[in-house]
């Protein structure tokens, strides 16, 4: 079998099936974790990211696959989203859901929102739903009207929308003002907005994404980009965030491609060429992509995500230059990796979340939690298949 076909068999035998059993008919939506031991928590707290990213998923296989079952789980996915994490009274979505969906935490997060933008723009597509465009446009002016500073994307607010500190997205001892990652998932959902509804002011918002990227985000002299900053973008630490700079390379240049500005692109495409460039040359060892580096020191662990967008930003990379035939390669063997070390065996699981450069799975991170879903393996799958 061809890599596009397994890796077709592997979305329709397994991660759908998986994905389709987590579905809660009583209090909607879907179960918020399954421990390494496989054991399903039907009380655990639902993550409003699980659930618009799973939102996502269904829309994408339906449109991708045209399975009315899928459609189906969309459908119950939205109602959930709708219903229950956007908050009526003051806008935006939660971070999280009690099981029987009543507000956990009510933090309102610019990352999360730009989800629930990415998936109601998603579903659209798929259902033809005019309410859920609406929905995703009013997040859309929401965030730039409430999560926004003269330099850029702020991070987190409280319920009714006053500044908070941003712990949720700050790692490796720093707290942030600004991300690299809230930025980039923005620009992504904003990219799928404007693909479905092509408004002119999604449009001006995704061309100002990409100079800050460009312009302080992206640092030349490294081709890597930064991580973690202060409000007026000065990096806060020598970090290399090896999963992001590729994810970055294909999302950057699908955005390039939706938006169809040549300047954008001649700005926008030596950048994604050097972070593939660079990637293939610092992270990857010929079978798989370690994880990060801080200060010097390399994360060795492989991260499903990370593994995930490699093939994706490797394929990206060879299409956009074929005579990067080490990019289809690279892409080919880390598939390979994935199959062997990285999809879970057992019957009932999914895909490990983190298993060393060895293979060998690290015990005690659960199969499913909030951050823990199907859009970056689910995503990997559908991009290779149109890809290929």
């Amino acid at each position: 079998m061809s890599m596009k076909d397994e890796i077709r068999d592997h979305l329709v035998s397994d991660i759908i099936p998986f994905w389709k059993g987590l579905r809660d008919d009583e209090y909607g939506g879907y179960y918020g974790y399954l421990s390494y031991d496989l054991k399903l928590d039907k009380k655990a707290e639902k993550g409003c990211i699980l659930n618009s990213r799973i939102l996502w998923f269904f829309s994408n296989a339906y449109t991708l696959l045209k399975d009315q079952s899928l459609l189906e789980e969309a459908d119950h996915g939205y109602a959930f989203l709708k219903d229950y994490c956007i908050d009526s009274e003051n806008g935006g979505i939660y971070w999280s859901m009690n099981y029987d969906g009543t507000p956990l935490d009510t933090t309102k997060h610019t990352y999360n929102q730009a989800f629930c933008i990415y998936a109601l723009s998603s579903y659209y597509e798929a259902s033809g739903k005019e309410e859920a465009l609406e929905l995703a446009k009013q997040l859309f002016h929401m965030i730039e009207e409430k999560c926004t500073d003269d330099q850029g994307y702020l991070e987190a607010f409280t319920r009714d929308f006053k500044p908070e500190s941003n712990e949720k997205l700050s790692e490796n001892g720093v707290l942030a003002e600004k991300t690299m990652n809230t930025l980039l998932h923005v620009f992504e959902a904003y990219t799928e907005l404007y693909r479905v509804s092509k408004d002119t002011e999604v449009k001006e918002r995704l061309e100002w994404i990409m100079d800050v990227f460009a312009d302080k985000v992206y640092d030349p002299a490294r081709k890597r980009q930064e991580v973690f900053f202060d409000k007026n973008y000065n990096s806060l630490i020598d970090l290399h965030s090896y999963g992001h700079d590729i994810e970055t390379a294909w999302l950057i240049d699908r955005g390039v491609e939706v938006l169809g500005e040549e300047a954008y692109s001649r700005k926008m495409t030596p950048i994604t060429k050097a972070l593939t460039q660079n990637i293939y040359e610092v992270a990857f060892d010929g079978h798989s992509l370690a994880n990060e580096c801080e200060k010097g020191v390399v994360d060795t662990n492989r991260v499903w995500w990370v593994q995930a967008e490699t093939i994706v930003g490797f394929l990206n990379g060879y299409e956009k230059d074929p005579s990067k035939t080490e990019y289809k390669e690279a892409a080919e063997t880390v598939w390979q990796f994935i199959k062997e070390h990285v999809i879970d065996p057992r019957e009932g699981s999914e895909w490990f979340w983190l298993v060393r450069q060895d293979g060998t799975p690290v015990e005690g991170k659960p199969i499913v939690e909030p951050w823990k879903c199907p859009y970056h393996n689910g995503r990997m799958c559908m991009e290779v298949i149109r890809r290929l």
